[in-house]
């Protein structure tokens, strides 16, 4: 049985990203796509690129190998993004599997594949819809437009111990989905 991952505490989160699956819901890297395999690779890449300077986290994209370019890499990393391929007879979604099964416990899968996010669900890895992270995503290219923001001094934030409607907590599982998700 493989050894877990370690987590280095400096980077943060690992986010594995079934890449065309995001490059396909998100319509325009799928033009992109449709035209151009590469380009469309490339647009996600760049994308990821302003999330990463945003958000420190590790940051990795599987591709099917089938649709990779002539003399591929297998594993390649472009801006500081760790980028792979699967190998012949092996798809993408095999290959996520097998990383989130290696992975540590701070493991983001992003992908609307319902047999991804079932597979890491059960073994313990947050998901998120692709929609949802290219939001992110669209989020951290304003970010990066627009600057550091002003953050407001402390001595002018209100803090109060006031309660502010019946209390109601949130299962243990919307409370660690909350926080991971916060972190993005």
């Amino acid at each position: 049985m493989p050894a877990k991952a370690t987590f280095d505490k400096t980077v943060g989160l690992h986010i594995i990203i079934d890449g065309y699956n995001l490059i396909r819901r998100s319509p325009a890297m799928a033009r992109l796509d449709r035209r151009d395999l590469e380009a469309g690779r490339m647009a996600l890449v760049k994308r990821l690129a302003a999330y990463k300077k945003v958000k420190h986290h590790r940051l990795t994209v599987v591709f099917d190998g089938a649709g990779g370019p002539a003399g591929l890499l297998r594993r390649d990393r472009i801006r500081g993004i760790e980028i792979h391929f699967s190998g012949p007879g092996e798809t993408a979604d095999t290959l996520i599997k097998r990383m989130v099964r290696n992975a540590g416990d701070r493991v983001l899968v992003v992908s609307s594949d319902r047999e991804v996010t079932g597979f890491a669900a059960a073994a313990g890895a947050d998901t998120l819809e692709s929609e949802l992270f290219e939001q992110r995503l669209a989020m951290a290219e304003m970010m990066e437009l627009k600057g550091p923001a002003d953050e407001v001094p402390e001595r002018q934030r209100r803090l109060t111990t006031r309660k502010k409607g019946p209390a109601r907590r949130l299962s243990k599982k919307q409370r660690r989905q909350q926080r991971m998700l916060a972190k993005l």
